[in-house]
């Protein structure tokens, strides 16, 4: 059985009101706006159930805990009050803590656009009481941290279904060590107040795990999260086509030109709904049937745009295996089936495509749309629908990631993920929400029919 670990950023406190940093300090309270939106949180999970909850002793994660546990035992009377554990402690900070973000950036400038763009190397000279300094390195010592934490959850919760809430910064870190990403990666991740992240693990930490969901907001009246202070670059919206009659019966697509089905018409249609009040600047897609019908449903809210079509985001070409069943093609191609689903970067499809052909080609066409909307005097929403795999291979090229870890993200039919540039093509992309599917179901649970890949 797999263990489905729901992570949640505590709810606005009085220091996110006040722009300071928390760190270690304990000072800061839920407002009555993170109260709220607590509430919010636990609303969204009701129906889910849970096993346990695990918070941060801090005062702003404990309390976000308690509001979100009491709403879910009026389904779960069973479920036992919150537990802390200090592996879920929020980064320490010990030079800063405290400070409004504008003074400890111009109080320590170099440190400060070192803790932004090299997190790995972040570096805090500590004083100690005898006027010496010792070098603490914040993001390392965080990842160890959230490493300490996985290693005794999974331990203790095997195949169960656990809450944890936590902060900003140990939240991007048990994504990343949960995904094999490193320190240097911190900066490609996202987590709002109270947002909601999905992750299923197939045993250990080490074993698979798949980022079901990320960055969730809509069940707090904001579809898509607010963009970093300062971002300049554009925004992509990642779109998986809807559903298709192959989807539903598990059938192999590839480039098989399969049109969408009247489910997939209606997710669509909830797509489009969903980002209605989203501002779109541009719009691409696949040239082929089921992603350019998704994309013109979406663009009947925004009649005013132009869908451009583009090759290189075409689906992987399975070969051989399009329009089989995982039966017929285990039956034909014996072993290779379970060799694509454990290490998919080694497979050549059989008169198809492997991965990295996938990759190079979707990442050089994202390049060009990313380049061609960077670097204007207004940033850019930009709408991009293509599939599962092309999708898979474009969330992974944003973390840095390649074709071994193409099941990573799930992309369900219809799901919308968001990627930023803050300083458009020549800055790092964040990966900023993934696979939101909420419009589509009403559940932070992706409830979509993946079909067969």
């Amino acid at each position: 059985m797999k263990t489905r670990v729901i992570i949640v950023r505590h709810g606005q406190s009085t220091y996110n009101q006040q722009k300071r940093i928390q760190g270690h300090c304990d000072e800061s309270e839920l407002t009555a706006a993170g109260e709220a939106q607590a509430l919010q949180v636990g609303q969204a999970l009701a129906g889910i159930p849970f096993d346990a909850v695990w918070a941060s002793p801090f005062k702003r994660a404990r309390k976000t805990s308690e509001i979100i546990t009491a709403e879910l035992q009026k389904n779960l009377p069973g479920l036992t009050e919150p537990s802390f554990s200090d592996h879920l402690k929020e980064i320490s900070l010990p030079l800063w803590e405290g400070m409004p973000f504008t003074e400890a950036e111009a109080r320590y400038p170099e440190t400060f656009i070192q803790w932004r763009t090299d997190p790995a190397n972040f570096r805090m000279a500590v004083p100690r009481p005898d006027g010496s300094t010792v070098d603490f390195y914040p993001i390392r010592e965080l990842y160890q941290q959230a490493t300490r934490f996985w290693r005794e959850l999974l331990a203790e919760h095997q195949g169960q279904t656990i809450l944890v809430v936590a902060h900003s910064a140990i939240n991007r870190a048990l994504i990343s060590t949960a995904i094999e990403l490193g320190p240097e990666r911190f900066n490609s991740f996202n987590q709002a107040n109270c947002n909601i992240s999905v992750l299923n693990f197939d045993g250990k930490l080490g074993s698979p795990v798949q980022v079901e969901a990320m960055n969730l907001t809509s069940h707090m009246g904001a579809p898509l999260p607010d963009m970093r202070r300062g971002h300049q670059g554009p925004r992509l919206l990642l779109v998986r086509h809807g559903e298709t009659e192959w989807n539903r019966q598990g059938r192999f697509q590839g480039q098989i030109d399969i049109p969408l089905n009247d489910n997939g018409r209606a997710q669509g249609a909830k797509a489009g709904e969903f980002l209605q009040t989203v501002t779109l600047d541009a719009a691409y897609t696949s040239f082929m049937a089921r992603p350019k019908e998704t994309a013109a449903i979406i663009l009947q809210q925004h009649p005013d745009l132009t869908l451009h079509s583009v090759e290189e985001l075409q689906e992987i070409s399975h070969g051989e295996w399009e329009g089989l069943y995982e039966a017929e093609i285990e039956s034909s191609y014996p072993g290779m089936l379970e060799q694509w689903q454990q290490a998919p970067e080694t497979v050549q499809m059989p008169g198809g495509e492997n991965l990295e052909q996938v990759w190079q080609r979707s990442i050089a066409a994202w390049k060009k749309i990313v380049a061609a909307h960077s670097g204007g005097d207004t940033v850019q929403t930009v709408l991009v629908v293509a599939h599962d795999a092309v999708n898979k291979a474009l969330l992974c090229h944003v973390l840095g990631l390649g074709p071994a870890s193409f099941w990573r993200f799930k992309q369900g039919n219809g799901a919308v993920s968001v990627i930023d540039y803050p300083n458009g093509i020549d800055s790092a992309p964040v990966l900023t929400a993934a696979n939101i599917t909420i419009h589509l179901s009403g559940s932070v649970l992706d409830k979509t029919a993946a079909g067969a890949l």
